[in-house]
């Protein structure tokens, strides 16, 4: 069975950039605990293209922002679908989860948040370094 994959694109007040990255290492480690094989997320520096939709647009990025992409891997769907039951109750995201989406300074807006589960179409076999 091939690879599963959760992608995702959101914006990040540049000031709690740092404090995000601190907790995205903490989420990475807790996935991983649940079955992913590969947690990836990366800060974007060349956001467009002449001619297409930008992920600027689709999360309504504001000056004060920067875009976050990135990506989990799992083994298969199944182990995803069992992973991301286990993140939602996990009492430890709750605890690293809250200072980012405290209404005096929200961090992590899941509103703006865009996401999706991909099945693999083309996979060169290279790894990401």
């Amino acid at each position: 069975m091939e690879n599963y994959i959760d992608g995702f694109v959101l914006p990040v007040p540049r000031i709690h950039l740092d404090e995000y990255k601190g907790v995205a290492e903490k989420v990475a480690e807790i996935w991983k605990e649940y079955g992913a094989i590969q947690y990836v997320e990366c800060v974007g520096e060349d956001l467009k293209l002449e001619g297409t939709r930008s992920f600027v647009e689709v999360v309504d990025m504001k000056q004060s922002e920067v875009i976050v992409f990135g990506w989990v891997i799992f083994p298969s769907k199944e182990i995803r679908d069992s992973a991301n039951k286990k993140v939602l109750t996990d009492s430890r995201m709750k605890e690293l989860v809250a200072p980012l989406t405290d209404p005096k300074r929200i961090i992590f807006n899941a509103e703006r948040m865009v996401y999706g589960g991909f099945q693999p179409l083309v996979h060169l076999n290279t790894p990401y370094v």
